[in-house]
């Protein structure tokens, strides 16, 4: 085919638009090309049409329009439809939290960008963990209907973390966005959600079963939304209807099911509580009790160990009665009730009466390897392997990695080794550890899993605790828990401390402070040598006590000190320091006072004051603790009832203590600076801890003491601080220097 074009001007007559004509040399028609800003789709001959709005051509006799920058057409869209773009952020965007979930809810973009197919995504961060920002919120968090492609202005999310912030971002997408080289427009808005009962338990197995008994453990919920009080089991016949359940609480992870009917299958589910109440229970699982049958052929297949256990017991305990004979000879009559008999009667007891168990000091045995022997399970090299170097102990290195035992799971682990080159006494030292953790058996209390001496290097594993120490812990997150959720961990630590009392061990040089929290901020004491407190207090002298030996000053009672009485009483006053730190989020004891002077205010009958936003009961329970006379101290036992009583009723701990509003501040008192002794602003927020909110002041023009003491909660939401706790220490401290002006211009009136 041949096209011939001639210009209009010599076709048509003086004036027109001139336009081109095209001729077809070998065909029966002809037609027109379309001027700039026109198009024509096909090549017959049909009027040209002007170009859609936001679209143009780039030459004469165009088929299609392009579009402007910054408007675009999807390949569904019709040539004559004009050129869109992306809409605008959606508006007025509201959210109402319940507990762990959220309803958001907003309205359609002031701009649609021309277009009527726009729907919206949300983007979910967690913001506030610790880690210096936000992060993309898990697969956990559920959307309903939906995440992504929401026609409907408004979204249900559940399965939060509770007592989190959360950063909801709500896009508005169109058919065109994906073709804008820029990020969709969208709304935010920051929510914190509130106190929530417990996820579902996800796994439940047998331990063990008899013809009328069941044994069963479970694993913690995923999320504990706090400090787990117990656990409630329910259960019923298969062919029973669930109405006819039995329920029983416990206070551990494990329970034993007793009065069951032989040969049956029973129905299991189990569910947490906290303090916010009840999770949801777990999903039914079947268990059968043994028959008759079974149970009968059990017993003759383990008669030779039966028996061979009773022998082997009936010989300890006349090796135990030997030895008591022994030592009393040696001793001499009238010395009979000397400690170490004293222990040994009480360790035969512990054995010889059910439930009743006492603490032997390993020191105590000739041979401290018996001893090691005795409570701490050997396990083979082979099964340990070190992975990284996590920090340095008294002994050695400590090591996290991995302990595979056979017809076990894997499972993270501490490892504490000891150094090459050791004296025997370094070893004895070293072991003496395990032989002291070997006792334990406490979930509050840290687990030894076993120790390496049959190899090189010497091991000793426990389990590990992933966050570390607690006083670490707790500033990394400062001002992220509710009080609530500071007395669990209170009320772990106390737990803990009170088996350890009940078993007449007394921490000796290591007092109450070595405690550790793992990833359910429940804490756990831990008895792992003097190298923490060495670390902390080298540089001070008066670290040595009068009587020879290092003592951790800021956390020991006066007597102990003084005359090295370490008792229960003891531990009890060093556990209200650890109560002060928890309140304080991991402030140091006395701040940075030496520990002579320490002892010096604590003999002129000085205590440490509230920590701010301390409630009166606790900071009361902290004195309770401090008092001079021992005697006059809680046990541990009634400090755990006040912290359970506390936790079932929070209402007691909203009653704060007064701050004071003196001018001069009491001795100690350092948890209220005083403004008038900074010269700036940024000086203020550093000795408040806040120096990181320097810049965000600076920019909002809150630069002097008297616009900053005039500050509401409002205008510390408008500076940025967006972390609760970080808002209400700020607000606290404002509300401090403005008393402090108000008294000091008062005076000088």
């Amino acid at each position: 085919m041949m096209i011939k074009q001639l210009n209009s001007s010599s076709l048509g007559r003086r004036g027109e638009t001139k336009h081109s004509l095209c001729i077809c040399t070998f065909c029966s028609f002809s037609f027109v090309a379309c001027p700039s800003g026109f198009f024509k789709p096909t090549q017959r001959d049909e009027p040209c049409m002007q170009c859609p709005i936001n679209s143009r051509t780039t030459s004469e006799g165009a088929m299609n329009c392009i579009c402007r920058n910054g408007y675009y057409r999807t390949d569904s869209d019709p040539l004559q439809m004009p050129c869109t773009t992306v809409p605008s952020a959606p508006q007025a965007v509201i959210s109402s939290v319940n507990e762990t979930s959220v309803m958001l809810e907003w309205l359609p973009p002031r701009d649609s960008g021309g277009r009527e197919d726009v729907v919206y995504n949300i983007i979910c961060k967690s913001c506030g963990g610790g880690r210096g920002g936000c992060t993309r919120c898990g697969d956990n968090v559920q959307f309903l209907p939906r995440q992504l492609g929401l026609t409907e202005t408004r979204v249900y999310i559940s399965d939060l973390l509770a007592h989190t912030q959360y950063t909801f971002e709500v896009q508005a997408v169109n058919g065109v966005s994906d073709q804008s080289p820029y990020s969709p427009q969208y709304s935010s808005v920051n929510i914190t959600t509130n106190q929530a009962a417990p996820s579902t338990v996800s796994i439940m197995h047998q331990v063990s079963r008899t013809v009328d008994s069941i044994t069963l453990s479970w694993s913690q919920p995923d999320q504990p939304n706090g400090v787990i009080l117990d656990y409630e089991l329910q259960y019923y016949e298969k062919d029973q209807s669930e109405y006819n359940s039995t329920t029983i609480r416990s206070q551990t992870n494990t329970a034993v099911i007793r009065g069951l009917k032989p040969g049956s299958i029973y129905v299991f589910q189990v569910r947490a509580r906290t303090v916010a109440g009840f999770g949801r229970y777990s999903g039914k699982l079947y268990f059968q009790t043994m028959t008759e049958e079974e149970y009968n052929t059990s017993i003759q297949e383990k008669l030779p160990l039966i028996i061979g256990s009773a022998a082997a017991g009936l010989v300890f305990l006349i090796a135990v009665v030997v030895i008591i004979i022994v030592c009393n000879r040696r001793r001499g009559f009238d010395r009979g009730d000397s400690e170490y008999t004293d222990k040994l009667q009480h360790y035969t007891s512990g054995h010889m009466s059910p439930g009743m168990k006492i603490y032997i000091d390993p020191f105590t045995y000739e041979d401290p390897n018996e001893a090691v022997r005795e409570f701490a399970k050997e396990i083979d090299i082979s099964c340990v392997k070190i992975e990284q170097v996590i920090g340095a102990g008294e002994f050695g290195e400590v090591c996290s990695g991995n302990l595979k035992l056979p017809g076990k799971r894997e499972m993270f682990v501490a490892i504490k080794t000891l150094k090459s080159g050791y004296t025997e006494k370094q070893r004895r030292d070293f072991l003496s550890e395990a032989s002291i953790m070997g006792q334990f058996d406490h979930p509050n209390v840290i687990h030894l899993e076993g120790v390496v001496t049959k190899s090189s290097p010497v091991m000793i594993v426990t389990e590990f605790m992933e966050n570390g120490s607690l006083d670490t812990f707790l500033r990394q997150n400062d001002g992220q828990f509710t009080v609530i959720q500071l007395v669990g961990m209170l009320r772990g630590i106390a737990s803990g401390m009170k088996y350890l009392a009940d078993m007449n061990y007394v921490h000796r040089d290591l007092a109450a402070r070595n405690i550790l929290v793992n990833s359910n901020l429940v804490c756990k004491v831990s008895d792992f040598g003097l190298s923490r407190f060495l670390e902390d207090d080298t540089s001070d002298p008066t670290y040595t006590s009068a009587l020879g030996g290092k003592i951790p000053i800021r956390w020991t009672a006066p007597e102990a000190i003084q005359y090295r009485k370490f008792t229960s009483a003891s531990d009890v006053w060093s556990y209200g320091i650890v109560m002060w730190e928890v309140m304080s989020y991991g402030e140091r004891p006395y701040w940075d006072m030496t520990n002579q002077d320490v002892i010096n205010a604590i003999e002129q009958d000085y205590r440490l004051p509230p920590p701010m936003d301390c409630p009166s009961a606790l900071h009361q329970l902290m004195l309770d603790c401090w008092q001079k006379d021992r005697n006059n101290r809680p046990k541990f036992s009634q400090i755990v009832n006040n912290l359970d009583k506390m936790i079932r009723n929070p209402n007691t701990l909203k009653a704060m203590t007064p701050l004071s509003s003196g001018v001069h501040l009491p001795l100690l008192d350092r948890s209220i600076p005083d403004f008038s002794t900074f010269s700036s602003v940024d000086e203020w927020l550093d000795a408040i801890k806040m120096g990181q909110y320097k810049e965000n002041f600076a920019n909002s023009n809150f630069s002097t003491f008297d616009v900053v003491s005039q500050m509401t909660m409002e205008d510390i939401l408008r500076v940025g601080v967006t972390l609760a706790g970080h808002q209400k220490k700020i607000l606290n401290s404002v509300q401090m220097m403005r008393a402090q002006m108000n008294q000091i211009q008062s005076v000088e009136v």
